[in-house]
């Protein structure tokens, strides 16, 4: 009996394949994210920037909670007192709620600043590096915590004012995933389950993301 010689299965198992792989968008190369000018020029104008220190005495009571619950994630108390020192003068310049910054800190890399996702964000807040070349800025060390959170605040602040205060929709914009669920669910669930400093009634961006939308978070008000 002839042997089939080797080179034919490969072939047969070789070119389906290479026809899937190119037919699945999935399978192939990100595309280039589209750059928001207004957003790019955001960025450039806060990194670029020298800020004055904002007076902590009013974020004294907020500092000693936020850091009890820290604790689990960072056992160093001199590395969660400068990491929330630099989350509540960040969030506050942006207007965002420090706890808000806490918990897509804890979803994105759980407090690791070196860490680095599939798709190559990185630092504590999981910033695409992307960014440093776009405002001009490219040894910019997305691991260091200062540059990370203000990259990260500034980010945020954005998509929650391009969505008209559409929490999930921001959350949405600011993971890469708008239109689903999945992340802002997660965000929020930490927010009002493990960082909740704030009633219901001094968040009226929750308020409206759980009105137009089924959060299974919601239920943490």
């Amino acid at each position: 009996m002839k042997r089939r010689r080797p080179a034919a299965k490969l072939w047969r198992i070789f070119v389906p394949l290479t026809l899937w792989v190119l037919l699945n968008p999935s399978l192939q190369a990100r595309p280039e994210p589209e750059v928001d000018p207004v957003l790019r020029d955001k960025l450039a104008e806060h990194l670029a920037k020298q800020y004055t220190e904002i007076d902590q005495f009013d974020a004294q009571v907020w500092l000693q909670v936020s850091d009890q619950r820290l604790q689990r994630y960072m056992p160093s108390q001199n590395e969660r007192l400068e990491l929330l020192r630099l989350v509540y003068s960040e969030a506050t310049r942006q207007q965002l709620d420090p706890d808000l910054v806490l918990a897509v800190m804890q979803i994105e890399s759980s407090f690791n600043r070196f860490a680095i996702s599939r798709v190559g964000a990185q630092g504590l807040m999981q910033v695409m590096p992307f960014w440093r070349l776009e405002i001009g800025r490219p040894h910019d060390n997305l691991t260091h915590v200062e540059t990370n959170i203000r990259y990260g605040t500034v980010i945020l602040a954005h998509y929650i004012k391009v969505s008209k205060n559409d929490l999930v929709d921001a959350l949405g914009r600011y993971n890469g995933s708008r239109g689903k669920l999945k992340y802002p669910d997660k965000v929020i669930t930490a927010w009002r389950t493990r960082w909740r400093n704030k009633t219901r009634a001094d968040l009226p961006q929750l308020i409206h993301s759980c009105t137009n939308y089924s959060l299974k978070a919601c239920r943490y008000l």
